[in-house]
């Protein structure tokens, strides 16, 4: 059957494929349109899993609200910034979080394991798979979580995806001025790292381990002084140490002069609202990935051999 330019041009756009890539299929389904996305779907896995190998540590963060009630974070990874950047990874991202802030799902298998968006003829996975067939680049929905709220939830994302926060909250007030400073505590939370909301969250086995690794360092600083000594040394540095990754007892960053729990109690008063934070999520683009270095010099070298 001869393979003509509109149906090449036809299975181009329902699959995002190379042209070439089309007209091959085309040519190996004696022109069946069908047949031929199921072609590069299978030469799409191929693709993927030649891939699958390449460290994914760029990418974006997003997330979605909705109502103030309900919504999703999610990461996923590329190989390269300059994909993250483009339309077509940002759009799979979008609909990433879609899916997420819909999903049942508790665990990144049963996401993967979900219809796509609804649609019951391709699952997650396979459309990740597809994607990187389309894209050229190894790729990863790395993770995700969805929270509902009775109170209010805001995002936050800085630098053009590279960090996303979600903010849950208690409050029976719910309004501009709320949201605004809800905002401002992901913005936060964003660049201090909190571990926890509050102190109370921190548990008694965290705190005791960070006890023994300070209690070793102070003796080994301060080998002649007695044990009471060392003792009260190191109570001090675990409750310095508690209010840097303890939310609430952080030095409000706008406003030195405030704890992030001062300010929260201020902005309720000034709105005649009980309002406090239930608890956040904070994703960082390739957080714990360990990323490939790339020796420029020694690439090219290689090649002139």
């Amino acid at each position: 059957m001869a393979i003509t330019a509109s149906m090449v041009k036809e299975l181009r756009e329902i699959t995002g494929a190379g042209m070439m890539d089309c007209k091959k299929a085309l040519t190996e389904t004696d022109g069946n349109l069908d047949a031929a996305v199921e072609y590069l779907r299978m030469h799409g896995q191929a693709k993927a899993e030649k891939k699958a190998g390449r460290i994914a540590a760029e990418g974006l963060v997003m997330t979605e609200v909705k109502d103030d009630k309900v919504a999703a974070i999610a990461e996923v990874n590329s190989e390269t910034d300059f994909v993250a950047q483009t339309d077509e990874f940002q759009g799979f991202v979008k609909d990433v979080v879609s899916q997420a802030i819909t999903s049942k799902s508790t665990d990144m298998d049963g996401f993967m394991a979900e219809p796509w968006n609804g649609d019951s003829s391709k699952t997650v996975k396979e459309v990740q798979t597809e994607k990187i067939a389309v894209i050229g680049e190894n790729l990863s929905i790395r993770r995700f979580d969805r929270i509902e709220s009775e109170g209010c939830i805001v995002s936050y994302i800085h630098g053009v995806g590279k960090i996303g926060v979600l903010v849950d909250a208690d409050t029976d007030v719910v309004n501009d001025e709320i949201r605004s400073a809800l905002r401002n505590v992901a913005m936060q939370i964003a660049a201090m790292r909190p571990k926890y909301v509050s102190n109370a969250e921190v548990s008694d086995e965290y705190k005791e381990h960070e006890k023994q690794i300070l209690l070793a360092q102070a003796k080994e600083e301060n080998p002649e002084k007695p044990d009471n000594i060392i003792e009260k040394m190191i109570i001090g540095r675990l409750n310095k140490e508690l209010k840097e990754i303890c939310l609430l007892d952080q030095v409000y960053v706008q406003d030195s002069d405030l704890t992030v729990g001062k300010y929260v109690e201020k902005v309720a008063k000034e709105n005649n609202a009980n309002l406090s934070i239930k608890r956040f999520i904070r994703f960082e683009t390739g957080e714990g990935i360990e990323k490939k270095e790339d020796d420029f010099a020694a690439e090219v070298a290689a090649q002139l051999q």
